[in-house]
């Protein structure tokens, strides 16, 4: 049975400037208008989820905040509170969102960013922060960790011992917020008895594998494989629920070293169907800069992102309504 795209992933600016090249430079300009206007793009597609990629981010040169902190500069941009335009956004059209809690060390450098004490106290700092400004908005739902593992072919300790004690931290703010991770390696996988184990003792509520298709690691036919062997292990594992971390982009040339522009409908398409049967929900990195509304007053991305919205729009009324 065939599922919708329900979520996205959203960003003020995107980590990676080189797979940034279609979105970063105007992003920066938006007005609040604009910025709740994407939001409201995101809504009018049905989707009911929004993952913040960072609230803060780390670059070897410069570090900017999105909210106003003591941790890091505010960015400099137009909006002076875009999470906040966010959040408004977010809770007049119903949508959920996932806090990011994370980046707050060099975005590069992921493993010291699990382990490493000071990265964790500027964390938790945030996390209060963020809490404390905009937690009492209905549409604050839960919290994202950025720094993504890879899995080869099961989860390190380091990581297991990274997201409990965020969740631990999180929970100690406000236990009714849900807590979300998007690893990747998910073909590497080995769904075994370890495995099973190690989901035992994660505690997260929510994984989101990274299918992996924009990134050239798999085929769409290929992923129905893998995701049929995390449902089984997420059911016998009886916890995290199972999410889809789906991939609607592609690469003008090298992966990770090249701009980012829309797929088409007809590789999402088959995307979707490979893994509807084995997910809870399917969301997508991303729809800014691969999707825009036609007429929008946010435009950001490569000029295929029109016509990947209309082919959406039109495959989600085919069969969805």
């Amino acid at each position: 049975m065939l599922k919708p795209i329900t979520g996205t992933w959203f960003e003020f600016h995107h980590h990676n400037r080189a797979e940034g090249k279609y979105w970063n430079p105007i992003c920066r300009w938006f007005s609040d208008e604009q910025w709740e206007a994407k939001v409201d793009e995101i809504a009018s597609l049905g989707m009911k989820y929004i993952v913040l990629m960072c609230s803060s981010i780390v670059y070897p040169e410069f570090c900017e905040s999105y909210f106003k902190t003591d941790i890091y500069p505010l960015a400099n941009m137009t909006s002076k509170d875009p999470i906040g335009a966010l959040m408004r956004a977010a809770e007049k059209n119903g949508l959920k969102v996932f806090m990011s809690c994370g980046f707050y060390g060099i975005w590069t450098q992921t493993h010291d960013n699990m382990v490493n004490p000071e990265v964790q106290k500027r964390a938790f700092q945030a996390m209060e922060e963020l809490y404390a400004l905009y937690g009492k908005s209905d549409a604050f739902y839960g919290w994202y960790l950025p720094d993504e593992l890879g899995m080869v072919p099961y989860y390190t300790e380091d990581f297991i011992k990274y997201v409990n004690e965020y969740r631990a931290f999180a929970r100690s703010i406000d236990p009714s917020k849900k807590m979300l991770i998007a690893p990747y390696g998910t073909k590497n996988v080995i769904a075994d008895d370890t495995f099973i184990g190690q989901l035992e003792r994660l505690d997260c509520d929510i994984i989101a594998y990274q299918d992996e298709i924009g990134v050239r690691k798999s085929l769409p036919e290929q992923t129905n494989t893998y995701f049929a062997e995390l449902r089984k292990a997420h059911d016998k594992a009886g916890r995290s629920a199972l999410w889809a971390d789906m991939e609607v982009f592609e690469f003008e040339g090298d992966v990770y070293r090249s701009a980012l522009y829309a797929a088409d409908m007809e590789r999402i398409e088959r995307q979707i169907k490979s893994i509807s049967p084995y997910v809870d929900e399917i969301l997508i990195y991303q729809y800014e800069g691969m999707f825009n509304k036609p007429g929008t007053i946010a435009y950001c991305g490569h000029p295929d992102s029109v016509k990947l919205y209309n082919d959406y729009k039109a495959w989600l009324n085919k069969n969805f309504k």
